[in-house]
């Protein structure tokens, strides 16, 4: 077995700084930088100086502040535009808004995290909208809780936490009700949040089977004013038809391989 190729330390913590910039968006100073990530002061400026000069890191107009720059989002639009699961997905994405109505998301698993990839806003939605490259734990969507539910408890356990991340009153914080959940997931084969990461709005996922294990997923957003038993009904099998959709372009794909 061949020895782990050590990390080069400057690589390593250029990455670790733009993951922190990743994570917690807006203007930060190198001390509360050198607070965050623990490197020594004198280190830390030569590379946040190094990176502003190349365009990674920008400065506010006084110069002491610091803030992810245009660089990450050209390498970021480049990643989603060159994804072949965001080709695939694109046309059932269209038709799923189509016969909803609703905002409708693409994401994917990374470590606990769900990123989304691509998103297609509710007819009904007035204001621009775009949740691509935002992060949030998976198990507080029905995006992350339907991928989730393709492992099995042992291996969900193994993913979770310490402490499970709380963004509304609705989260699921304990791990053994969000085990339950994954079952009631399995069972009726697809996921449900319920308010558990926006306050008045209910979304309902479905992962899909174009990896082993699945790390991708579709979800469709409906606020609670609009929703009854038998919206949700429909809201599920227009997911189950999209994703069937998709699922079918994957194989034809492979085959044309």
């Amino acid at each position: 077995m061949a020895e782990p190729v050590p990390h080069v330390k400057s690589a390593l913590r250029t990455v670790e700084l733009l993951d922190f910039f990743a994570q917690y968006p807006g203007l930060h100073s190198l001390t509360d930088l050198q607070g965050k990530l623990g490197y020594p002061k004198s280190s830390l400026h030569a590379l946040l100086r190094t990176l502003v000069d190349l365009g990674w890191i920008e400065t506010d107009v006084t110069g002491t502040l610091y803030r992810i720059g245009m660089r990450a989002l050209l390498v970021g639009a480049t990643y989603i535009d060159g994804d072949p699961v965001v080709q695939l997905a694109h046309d059932a994405l269209d038709w799923l808004a189509e016969v909803t109505g609703e905002t409708v998301h693409l994401a994917r698993l990374d470590h606990f995290d769900i990123v989304y990839l691509a998103t297609r806003a509710s007819r009904h939605y007035l204001r621009p909208f775009s949740r691509v490259g935002r992060r949030l734990p998976a198990s507080t969507t029905s995006l992350g809780k339907a991928i989730l539910a393709s492992r099995d408890d042992g291996e969900v356990r193994a993913m979770l936490p310490a402490e499970l991340p709380s963004l509304t009153a609705h989260t699921i914080v304990d791990a053994e009700e969000l085990l339950v959940d994954l079952h009631r997931v399995r069972k009726q084969g697809y996921a449900v949040d319920r308010e558990e990461n926006t306050e008045g709005l209910r979304c309902f996922g479905v992962a899909l089977h174009i990896s082993d294990p699945p790390r991708d997923a579709i979800s469709c957003s409906v606020p609670i004013p609009r929703l009854t038993p038998e919206r949700e009904k429909e809201i599920a099998s227009c997911l189950l038809e999209a994703r069937e959709r998709i699922e079918r372009s994957a194989m034809r794909q492979r085959r044309a391989y």
